[in-house]
């Protein structure tokens, strides 16, 4: 039975299964992200043609492309779309009440211990919102992927997102006490040449960059590392063991230092600080979800603890 075609918000419904299908890159995942059956779906992209006397995509075997009417469609429904929920939420006083599903990307480590008190006191103001928290450490494909924003710890590469600054993560050396076979923490830097270490391929991997806080010298030197991983917590647990002195997160290491069970080694040097931004695809429109989010998250980094805030710098 097919799916009638009577009013308008039938047809926002047609484009909008259209531009989730676009941008999903098939019916089965369009599907799954609208919480529908792959049938249903494509029933609703054959009305769609049939409304339009057009169509819209070649599907074949393997692959699922866009004809020129298709791409012209696209871009005119996804405009569209996003014209209509500013206008709903307007009306609606969503910039008040924020609702729906917002998907966020995080690395792992920082997604785990800075982010969740800020995330659940996100949840906490508003309640019609639910929260995908989906931690790992990839480039997010917020059209593919249905994602909203993400967190991004590092340097933003990608000139297509907006990145909106929100704290600095200050990073320091440190090894187990051990590793120093009983002599004392090194203060110079020339000591830290000798030791065996441990990289964060995230970050560093071959050669270590650090600087004085005082009078801003810098010292570059070679590394051959014991054990590189693109895991924060593996690398942790590896300087715990006494494998290696590493360049961590201050915030990662803080109570291990405290403790004892790691020594900062060179107080004086740092390496230099990550960025950290949330970013998130441009758009005419940002549902009031993500406005607060952004907000609240921007406030979250001033006060996160081991990371330190812009100073009032704009974000």
């Amino acid at each position: 039975m097919q799916e009638p075609i009577s009013t308008g918000t039938d047809r926002l419904e047609l484009m909008q299964t259209f531009v989730r299908i676009v941008e999903a890159g098939s019916l089965s995942a369009a599907a799954a992200q609208l919480g529908a059956s792959q049938p249903t779906v494509s029933r609703r992209l054959q009305a769609l043609e049939r409304l339009l006397g057009l169509k819209l995509l070649r599907r074949s075997t393997h692959a699922m492309t866009l004809t020129e009417d298709g791409a012209r469609c696209y871009d005119k429904a996804r405009d569209l779309l996003q014209d209509w929920q500013a206008l709903e939420d307007d009306l609606r006083g969503a910039g008040q009440a924020p609702q729906g599903l917002l998907r966020v990307v995080v690395p792992h480590a920082f997604g785990q211990r800075q982010l969740m008190e800020p995330m659940a006191d996100y949840l906490r103001r508003y309640p019609q919102v639910s929260v995908d928290w989906l931690l790992h450490e990839r480039e997010p494909d917020f059209v593919a992927d249905n994602i909203d924003c993400a967190i991004h710890v590092g340097t933003v590469m990608d000139p297509s997102v907006v990145a909106v600054q929100i704290a600095e993560v200050p990073r320091i050396v440190v090894g187990a006490p051990e590793l120093l076979e009983g002599r004392e923490a090194p203060d110079a830097i020339e000591t830290l040449r000798a030791l065996p270490w441990l990289a964060i391929n995230l970050f560093y991997r071959n050669d270590i960059s650090l600087t004085h806080r005082q009078d801003g010298r810098q010292c570059h030197f070679q590394i051959r590392p014991r054990l590189s991983t693109d895991s924060l917590h593996a690398l942790r647990t590896a300087a715990l063991a006494g494998l290696g002195a590493c360049i961590a997160s201050a915030w990662l290491v803080a109570e291990d230092v405290a403790a004892g069970r790691l020594l900062h080694l060179a107080p004086d040097w740092r390496a230099t600080p990550l960025p950290v931004h949330l970013i998130y695809p441009p758009a005419r429109h940002q549902p009031a979800k993500l406005q607060r989010f952004i907000e609240l998250m921007r406030l979250a980094g001033a006060n996160m603890a081991g990371v330190e805030p812009l100073r009032g710098r704009a974000g």
